[in-house]
């Protein structure tokens, strides 16, 4: 029996590791992307900045909220330095309530009697997703009832932008940008069986099967498409 056991054990320390693979927790950190450093690295302008806004995108994806893909999109363009973006999509939740307070008296200051400022250019923003299973591709196999099987799969998620003329309402330009989401998973069944081939030795029916699956987050996926635009964007109309 104690054969037996140590058998059971080296199996599992051999198959484990690999479908366990990712577990884990990992400490938070600051974003370092590929499309972050290139907002980072855009030259700051010296003079005036284009007032900008956003209200709110559009998503046909089910794993993007709207608020979701508008938050990042604001967080882009503040990031890269070279607009003023104007808040829109909140102002009631914010701006408005605090200018009703400075008109109550309750605050110092005459913000109450100041003019917004006007957006030069407002950003339209839709999330969508093509070929959800473009290519999908597996590989199995089953020896004395141990199966071992991978998977992966690739998907597509694009995000369509288009620059209107806050003072002619004109569609002045258009981005359009896409990335890979990749997936892919490890599963192990049958290790109880396989391992009972090794004897004649009644396991009672325990078996263990793992089953593990890795996609890159769809926001990562998302976040990478708006940086990009929106570098695209500062290329353009950042003077």
């Amino acid at each position: 029996m104690k054969t037996i056991s140590c058998k059971i054990m080296i199996l599992l320390w051999l198959v484990l590791p690999a479908a366990a693979y990712g577990w884990g927790e990992s400490a938070p950190e600051m974003d370092n992307s590929a499309t972050t450093q290139k907002l980072q690295s855009l030259p700051r302008p010296q003079g005036p900045r284009k007032a900008v806004t956003i209200y709110q995108f559009r998503s046909a994806v089910q794993e993007v909220s709207a608020a979701m893909a508008t938050d990042m999109f604001a967080t882009a363009l503040i990031k890269s330095g070279s607009f003023r973006v104007m808040e829109r999509q909140r102002l009631h939740e914010g701006v408005m309530q605090e200018r009703q307070l400075n008109a109550q008296g309750l605050t110092s200051g005459d913000s109450a009697n100041q003019q917004l400022k006007a957006a030069d250019y407002i950003f339209e923003g839709a999330v969508t997703e093509a070929n959800s299973q473009e290519k999908s591709t597996g590989i199995g196999a089953t020896f004395k009832g141990l199966g071992l099987g991978s998977k992966s799969k690739k998907a597509q998620i694009g995000l369509d932008l288009r620059v209107i003329s806050a003072a002619t309402g004109e569609v002045l330009d258009s981005v359009n940008v896409r990335k890979k989401v990749d997936q892919s998973g490890i599963s192990v069944a049958g290790i109880g069986r396989f391992a009972q081939s090794f004897t004649k030795e009644n396991l009672h029916g325990a078996d263990l099967d793992v089953d593990h699956a890795r996609k890159e987050g769809v926001d990562k996926a998302l976040r990478a498409c708006i940086e990009e635009a929106v570098y695209q964007l500062v290329t353009r109309y950042g003077d």
